[in-house]
């Protein structure tokens, strides 16, 4: 029999593990729309200091030439960038262990379901994987196809955290009452995680084009960009209708058929929320000028989305298994 408290140990650092994921991403995202993907030009150290200058007198006089041999052209030390993506790698760093605890903890579950270990030890090297894919990022001086799969590999790593915690728990998923939900709940579901995945997609070529767009501006006259937005933001911002009608029907056919104490109904409800708030974060970007601020809030949300699908999915799973 396995100790409850280590079980509720290994859940609660995996929920913090998956919070922090998520924070990363936000962080990640502050990064990439505030331009300061490259205030540390080289990697693992920032300006070859394991912690970053607060002022250009303390690098050499000719560092701009240093990294400009390294392959970094154009480098100018920015101490509010320089900070913000040090920040980035801390909380990076902070993930990493948080991962090892977590894989750590879940050696309880050798003997009782070993699939949750090693699960978590998969997720703990697939940090590793990441972390060594954020040098590539640095080293290809923010190639877009790299940020991207930087990105989808943290959207892996969350699906695959989730997973892990809820078969922790399948007795009780298990006991989910699901019996009045429609049998294609769970087709149009799979079809509903892989819109938002598609919408991901195309929302990163969007992204591309912006951080193309915000280089020509340098940065500034953000009224002027979407003058410049290719026709893959026009089908992004359509095809996010297509997202809505779908999500918003099976939350609709989840509060018709459970009680108002289902964890599914409360997961729908979470649902519903957070794709509100892409599509307010989606339209702010659209009409106010593209403001930093809600580029991060948009990247965001839309990653919670396949979240709360994925683990709306695992519940129906073990409760139509039982």
């Amino acid at each position: 029999m396995i100790n409850q408290e280590a079980i509720l140990r290994f859940r609660r650092l995996g929920m913090l593990t998956i919070c922090a994921v998520y924070f990363v991403i936000l962080v990640g995202g502050i990064v990439r729309a505030s331009g300061a993907g490259m205030g540390c030009p080289d990697w693992p150290t920032c300006f070859g200091q394991w912690v970053p200058p607060t002022d250009v007198s303390q690098l050499p006089e000719n560092y701009q030439e240093i990294y400009a041999e390294r392959g970094y052209k154009n480098t100018q030390f920015n101490p509010v960038k320089t900070w913000t993506e040090y920040a980035n790698r801390l909380v990076g760093v902070t993930i990493g262990f948080l991962i090892f605890l977590t894989a750590w903890s879940s050696r309880i579950f050798l003997k009782a379901d070993k699939s949750i270990f090693y699960l978590s030890v998969s997720i703990f090297l697939l940090v590793g994987f990441q972390g060594w894919l954020g040098s590539l990022v640095v080293a290809s001086n923010l190639h877009p196809f790299m940020i991207t799969l930087h990105m989808l590999l943290a959207l892996f790593i969350v699906a695959l955290l989730i997973y892990a915690i809820a078969k922790s728990q399948k007795d009780s998923l298990i006991q989910i009452d699901s019996s009045q939900l429609p049998k294609i709940l769970n087709t149009v579901l799979i079809i509903a995680m892989g819109l938002t995945l598609l919408q991901i997609a195309m929302g990163t070529q969007v992204r591309e084009a912006v951080d193309f767009i915000a280089h020509k501006h340098k940065y500034i006259d953000r009224e002027y960009w979407r003058d410049s937005f290719p026709i893959i933001f026009y089908i992004h911002r359509s095809f996010s209708a297509i997202v809505l009608f779908t999500n918003l029907w099976i939350a609709w056919k989840i509060y018709q058929s459970v009680d108002k104490n289902n964890v599914l109904l409360r997961c729908s409800y979470l649902l519903v929320s957070v794709i509100g708030c892409a599509i307010i974060a989606g339209v702010t970007l659209d009409r106010l000028g593209v403001p930093p601020v809600a580029q991060p809030i948009h990247l965001l949300m839309a990653n919670l989305i396949f979240g709360v699908q994925f683990f709306i999915y695992i519940c129906l799973y073990y409760s139509r298994k039982a």
